[in-house]
């Protein structure tokens, strides 16, 4: 498991600008490639929290990660084990299961890595926007949270 920090990590000033405008589009149900609304439920407070969040799907699977690591949503995720994801105005309930670090590394290279190389630019979009090589996927995985998400039956 990754290590637990006291606080949340920050999150890139434009990722806080645009996230409210994602939110918005993807809530009036316009698709956004793998962009997805996530509703956890606070750790704290128990109210539902919902973001903005890339679910990858690749070879029968589906995860999300956090390219900034200790965000508040995945202390959320961590806390309460399952989410609610919402895509074209239909509700999935989720169970999330932690990915240790070398399933993290696995995860780079095996799925992520390769779902990129087949999207033009897909890459460098990754590189730039989140500040991940995933040609590395050892250093990408240090310091990043991915989650694998189960659908609860």
């Amino acid at each position: 498991m990754t290590s637990h920090v006291d606080r949340a990590a920050r999150v890139p000033r434009s990722v806080s600008i645009f996230s409210p405008i994602l939110k918005f589009l993807l809530a009036a149900g316009i698709p956004l490639g793998f962009n997805r609304l996530i509703t956890i439920r606070g750790r704290k407070s128990g109210l539902p929290r919902t973001v903005a969040i890339a679910v990858i799907e690749a070879s029968g699977g589906r995860w999300i990660w956090a390219p900034w690591g200790e965000v508040h949503w995945v202390r959320n995720l961590r806390a309460a084990g399952s989410a609610t994801i919402k895509m074209r105005g239909r509700d999935e309930e989720v169970r999330a299961t932690e990915l240790d670090p070398a399933q993290r590394v696995d995860f780079f290279r095996d799925t992520l890595g390769p779902l990129a190389r087949g999207i033009p630019f897909g890459v460098s979009f990754i590189r730039i926007v989140d500040g991940v090589d995933v040609r590395r996927p050892v250093e990408a995985a240090e310091g990043r949270v991915v989650f694998e998400l189960h659908p609860v039956a």
